[in-house]
């Protein structure tokens, strides 16, 4: 393991994942002086504050908004993400119980990303670091430090500690190549927590449903319907809508074609607005690591013995303000050893 004998003044380490909770960890480290690196394995930041090319527009696939309860997330995003990357969404949300009947959503603030979620990450990410398109693939400590080793082979040395800040599941695989048995198997729970989902964007040319801007739905198919176009800074000609499937109907569904999966989708989506025209694009995205379910959160994880710590809004109650959350208190927690 790593040699602690200069931990007042660690001053190189990695993080592995450039989601919300990892781009938050490493600018708060750096602001605290340490050197650090974050690698993603996409071509971008974000995780799930995702959005997907479409037709002259972008959806947003990954969460849906943000609320901001911790005093420190609000103000976080002003300083490193700029006031303008982040408004308050203002449509009116419903719920529809399984029986059929609609209600109304609790009032409470929430917000997005402007013009798209992935403005925060792009924001915040040029605070940091990043090395894209890298996969991490195994931590091996060589001669008192971590190294971490990509899926090419190339070898990233030097790291006095490694966050992980990646879905369990391949946190989990990460830790167990890695030779981290202990503490991948700390990890079954939340691994089969996490769950799946499919999503479905969808543009229409008139407005197919007035009734609410998103919904949250007790559906045999839907979790999740959202005008998209609804939210600020979106300027779109028609309305793309997004449609969310069950955790249970993806995990039945998984391999299903996305046209396939498109379509039954779109059905429920009919069924449940009344709306019986077509729309002009779809597009279809599937999450494997999409929602966290369970009453195991930890908060972040810190194994001060090995360098090592995790976090990300899975140990967080599944929320974007967890993935902070998540994040904010692994720093607080890592700082306060020194």
């Amino acid at each position: 393991m790593p040699d602690k004998s200069h931990h007042s003044h660690i001053r190189r380490i990695a993080v592995i994942g450039s989601g919300l909770s990892g781009l938050t960890s490493a600018i708060l480290l750096r602001q605290k002086g340490h050197q650090v690196t974050v690698f993603e394995k996409s071509r971008g930041p974000g995780g799930r504050l995702a959005s997907k090319r479409v037709p002259d527009s972008s959806a947003d696939v990954g969460a849906q908004y943000f609320t901001a309860r911790n005093p420190e997330f609000l103000p976080f995003l002003r300083r490193y993400a700029g006031a303008e990357s982040f408004a308050l969404w203002h449509g009116k949300l419903g719920f529809r119980d399984a029986g059929g009947d609609w209600s109304d959503f609790p009032d409470d603030a929430r917000y997005v990303g402007v013009p798209r979620m992935t403005a925060i990450s792009r924001q915040l990410s040029a605070h940091v670091d990043l090395v894209t398109e890298t996969r991490i693939e195994q931590l091996i400590c060589d001669n008192g430090s971590w190294c971490l080793i990509d899926t090419s082979g190339h070898r990233y040395n030097g790291f006095d500690q490694v966050l992980i800040t990646a879905p369990p599941a391949q946190t989990q695989d990460l830790l167990k190549a890695s030779g981290l048995d202990p503490i991948a198997e700390s990890l079954n729970e939340p691994v089969e927590a996490v769950l799946p989902c499919w999503a479905v964007a969808a543009r229409f040319d008139e407005s197919p449903w007035d009734h609410f801007e998103g919904a949250r739905v007790e559906h045999p198919v839907l979790y999740w319907i959202g005008n998209n176009s609804s939210k600020p800074g979106r300027h779109d000609d028609g309305q793309w809508w997004v449609l969310h499937a069950g955790a249970e109907w993806t995990t039945a569904n998984v391999d299903r074609t996305p046209e396939d999966v498109a379509d039954v989708l779109l059905e429920a989506f009919s069924e449940l607005t009344g709306y019986r025209g077509s729309p002009s694009d779809v597009v279809t995205h599937r999450w494997l690591y999409a929602r966290s379910e369970g009453d195991w959160q930890p908060g972040h994880l810190w194994y001060p013995d090995d360098g090592i710590g995790i976090a990300g809004d899975w140990l967080a109650g599944g929320r974007v303000e967890g993935a902070f959350n998540s994040a904010f208190d692994l720093v607080t927690a890592i700082d306060g050893e020194h």
